[in-house]
């Protein structure tokens, strides 16, 4: 029997980082390092989710869900995209199919999402990551798997999450993103829960790898005791899983959780991060 797919209306996502010079999101950036134009992060398009797995899994997908998405095609601003998850045979303990392609069908991200404690592994958490020494590596040398990435104390930007939905920058906002939720008050969209996993943790590691342009390679969301509310301070912890390499990249997986006030463990992501060869001196200097 065929799976009934849910599908979302088509979107233009915004690449709201385009002011960002000498970043992926950057065309001139962009366009000298092969691509179209500046990208759109892979963290907006999981915003498009998450009605879907509402509708797949109930609210309880922002309590125990995850959206685990390897990223395929990156798309310009502006540029359709739809969103899809394959309608699960029960709301709990279980994983289906989840992707997004442009208008001409071409594949932007695939993966699943999820709910529960489901037998199979996620998208993520089943690939293979390729893992390479360290030593084999320019830009990631100083990164070993294992390695702490930080403990910082941080709240999700709520601000900038609202800013977003004014500027109509987000291509799926919940009322639930601005004003009350099931669970008191406003919750974090994908994007902002990526951010507050991801940005300030890196700080040091970045600093490390020197000049370079980065891409989201990989994104995996799960929520644990979810939501995360944008009011509430959590304790942000990661580390290293591994580094490998492609031949036009270097490649570092980690994975990072958020803590509540009271030690519950609320979400964790795992992300993978492609450094461009290309854009490093590291290589350019030294081919």
């Amino acid at each position: 029997m065929t799976a009934e797919v849910l599908a979302g209306p088509v979107h233009r996502p915004r690449n709201l980082a385009a002011g960002v010079a000498g970043s992926i999101h950057d065309d001139a950036t962009a366009t000298a390092l092969g691509f179209r134009g500046g990208t759109v992060a892979g963290s907006i398009h999981m915003d498009q989710f998450p009605p879907l797995a509402l509708r797949a899994f109930g609210n309880g997908w922002f309590e125990d869900g995850s959206l685990s998405l390897y990223f395929r095609h990156a798309t310009t601003d502006g540029e359709p995209v739809r969103a899809f998850i394959e309608q699960p045979p029960r709301q709990r303990d279980v994983q289906t199919r989840a992707w997004a392609t442009t208008s001409e069908e071409m594949l932007v991200a695939e993966g699943t999402a999820g709910r529960g404690h489901p037998a199979e592994l996620t998208a993520l958490r089943s690939r293979d990551m390729r893992p390479v020494d360290p030593a084999e590596l320019r830009i990631l040398a100083g990164l070993k798997p294992g390695a702490a990435l930080g403990d910082v104390m941080l709240k999700p930007d709520g601000e900038r999450q609202r800013r977003r939905i004014r500027m109509d920058g987000m291509t799926e906002p919940l009322d639930w993103y601005t004003g009350p939720s099931p669970w008191g008050g406003s919750i974090a969209a994908p994007s902002a829960v990526v951010e507050l996993l991801y940005a300030r943790l890196l700080e040091d590691a970045k600093a490390s790898m020197g000049a370079h342009v980065g891409l989201f390679g990989a994104i995996e969301i799960r929520f644990q005791s979810g939501p995360v509310l944008l009011d509430s301070h959590y304790r942000v912890t990661g580390e290293v899983v591994a580094v490998s390499q492609t031949p036009k990249t270097e490649v570092m997986w980690f994975d990072s959780r958020a803590h509540d006030a009271s030690g519950t463990l609320v979400a964790e992501m795992r992300m993978m991060l492609r450094q461009l060869k290309q854009s490093s001196p590291l290589y350019t200097a030294h081919p």
